[in-house]
């Protein structure tokens, strides 16, 4: 379809979305009468990277939830999935960001919608027919828009700057009127948001675009389509337009660097060359938090890497292939470029090249869920796309989705979520924790962690108030503690998930840079569960155990403990070296959604199928600077 005719049939079906959203607004407290307590008191939990069918991949696929929809279940009410079946949280969220692709926003339900008459681009009314079979043809159609899109070939209606203007701008409307008519500050918090889908040649370069404000100034912009860009100056030029002209906020969250093949956490500058302070301070600055897992993989950490860390490579089968298009094999090489703990590295090394450090961010976790459903529970996962919906057959075989279907099955995760300490559930206090990395990760579990990092905390904080006296004599996750020559002592404290598996163990993984100018790594059990039987040896922590019943997808918390705290300091402390920390916290292992599905479907599951996992939570780093 082209011209006029085009346009016109597009902007028809961006207005559609706007069918059914007059909803009546929830009364609902200004912003500036919610309480803040004295300092963060308590953990949000939420998703900010959430897609609808506003997305050019998820209506594609089938999904037809909209933004009313997904923020309606992460409120806790009960919807209607795609497929029919009703879906419901168990525990409500406190926020969420739609991040839908601001790349062909609204692009295939408008096609979806466009009378056919108009269309005159064949291979865009082949789509159009195709989605209109079902949703096996609307998948059989995603698979050539994902391919057009990895070659650059994407018809240009389908694109935001050739005659999708009015598109465009009326799908942001429509979903900035229902994210306002749903946030509620004290209860819940919407946020505004959309996806930079950056790509190379196939290579992930996404990030989640969040903003701090309302409705008055998010207006004022719209999603910005990177058409095929290379490098994320573009987005960070429009971030720091956006601050300048409004006075507002925004930040970007990087996400599945595990998809990157060695792009996301770059030594150099994109394209090459050496990575000048501007650009790292720069980078920092917009980019304070990284999202460490998700239903694509996780990004922590990977055994090439990390061969001494047996805990190392959670959920990374599959997903280290390829690139995310699975246009471009990788290569072990690459793997430094997409792991989180290889990035702070990396970061201490440029820091110590340049006095910058590009990858001093926090961590999260979010579910990139494509089904408007922020579902990131083992018994309750409802996929990645609507053809990853509970189902006899999703477990047993790879969904057919691009050159490498073998990972679009059991592969997936059932990640993540973001904790965030913050003042209040509103949007200024959970994105000002953000800002300054006061956030941690997890795979699915409410795992309640707090790290503060300081030189004179001693066992007797423990037995008082050790929060305030963190917050007074330390600095929390995120932050960086001051030049000093004694050893950083860490005060950590985690809960198990109240209807959740208890923990194994917490860990500290410490990156520094030593003398000769080398990163290094070093992994540390610091406290266990059981520790009058469970004793080191050889320097490993022996298992924990191991409780499931696959017959009946349960485990019992006979095993692990219901919290663990501890105070722990550095005994290879060297006050001349740069160096983090951040904690990872494991839980006793668990059925996966796989084996809930074999349960409940009666499924006989292959043997390679992951049915067991530990669990975990990652919390964001604190750094240590020489003096």
């Amino acid at each position: 379809m082209t011209g006029t005719a085009l346009r016109a049939a597009l902007a028809l079906g961006g207005a559609a979305l706007l069918a059914g959203c007059e909803a009546a607004a929830p009364p609902k407290p200004r912003p500036d009468s919610v309480k803040l307590s004295e300092f963060p008191d308590r953990v949000y939990w939420g998703d900010t990277h959430l897609h609808t069918s506003n997305s050019v991949d998820a209506f594609g696929l089938g999904v037809r939830l909209g933004p009313e929809d997904a923020l309606r279940f992460a409120r806790g009410e009960a919807v209607t999935a795609t497929t029919g079946m009703q879906a419901k949280l168990a525990r409500p969220l406190d926020f969420l960001v739609i991040a839908d692709h601001a790349e062909g926003l609204g692009a295939t339900k408008a096609l979806y919608d466009a009378p056919r008459l108009f269309i005159r681009d064949e291979r865009m009314r082949r789509w159009h027919d195709m989605m209109h079979e079902g949703p096996d043809g609307s998948r059989r159609a995603m698979v050539e828009i994902l391919a057009a899109r990895g070659a650059n070939d994407l018809p240009q209606a389908m694109l935001n700057p050739d005659g999708a203007a009015e598109r465009t701008k009326s799908v942001w409307n429509a979903s900035i009127d229902a994210v306002e008519r749903y946030n509620e500050p004290g209860r819940f918090t919407a946020f505004h948001g959309y996806e930079y889908t950056l790509m190379q040649g196939g290579n992930n370069l996404h990030r989640n675009i969040i903003f701090r404000d309302g409705a008055d100034r998010v207006r004022s912009v719209v999603p910005i389509d990177p058409t095929y860009k290379a490098t994320p100056d573009e987005i960070w030029n429009a971030m720091e337009a956006y601050e300048k002209d409004t006075g507002g906020r925004v930040l970007a969250i990087p996400h599945n660097g595990n998809l990157s093949n060695g792009l996301m956490f770059e030594l150099t500058m994109p394209g090459g060359g050496p990575m000048t302070a501007a650009h790292a301070r720069r980078r920092a600055r917009l980019e304070p938090v990284v999202e460490i897992t998700q239903i694509k993989g996780d990004s922590e950490a990977h055994p090439y890497l990390s061969p001494n860390d047996e805990m190392a490579g959670y959920g990374v089968t599959g997903w280290e292939l390829n690139n995310l298009m699975s246009n471009q094999p990788k290569q072990p090489g690459m793997f430094a470029g997409e792991y989180v703990r290889e990035a702070l590295k990396r970061g201490l090394l440029i820091e110590a090249a340049t006095g910058a450090n590009p990858y001093k961010f926090g961590v999260i976790g979010s579910t990139d869920s494509h089904t408007a459903l922020a579902t990131a529970d083992e018994d309750n996962f409802f996929g990645k796309h609507s053809g990853n919906e509970p189902s006899a057959a999703r477990a047993l075989s790879p969904q057919n989705i691009g050159p490498r279907p073998e990972r679009f099955g059991w592969h997936y995760l059932a990640s993540g979520y973001a904790g965030v300490w913050a003042r209040a559930n509103t949007r200024a206090a959970i994105f000002d924790a953000m800002a300054r990395r006061e956030v941690y990760a997890t795979t699915g579990p409410r795992i309640t962690l707090r790290l503060f990092a300081g030189r004179d905390f001693t066992p007797a904080d423990l037995k008082g108030d050790w929060v305030r006296a963190g917050y007074a004599r330390g600095v929390p996750m995120g932050g960086e503690l001051p030049p000093g020559k004694t050893p950083p002592r860490l005060i950590i404290s985690a809960l198990k998930d109240p209807q959740g598996a208890n923990l194994d163990r917490v860990q500290v993984v410490k990156g520094w840079v030593d003398r000769a100018g080398k990163a290094r790594e070093r992994v540390f059990d610091v406290a266990w569960s059981s520790p009058e039987t469970r004793r080191p040896v050889g320097g490993r922590l022996p298992p924990v155990g191991d409780t499931v019943d696959l017959a009946t997808a349960t485990y019992r918390n006979s095993i692990g403990a219901a919290t663990l705290t501890t105070l722990w300091a550095d005994p290879d402390f060297d006050p001349a070296v740069r160096a983090f920390y951040y904690v990872r916290v494991l839980e006793i292992p668990t059925p996966t959604w796989p084996a809930f599905d074999a349960v409940r479907y009666k499924l006989k599951l292959p043997p390679q199928v992951r049915v067991k996992a530990q669990e975990r939570a990652y919390s964001s780093p604190v750094w240590v600077t020489p003096g």
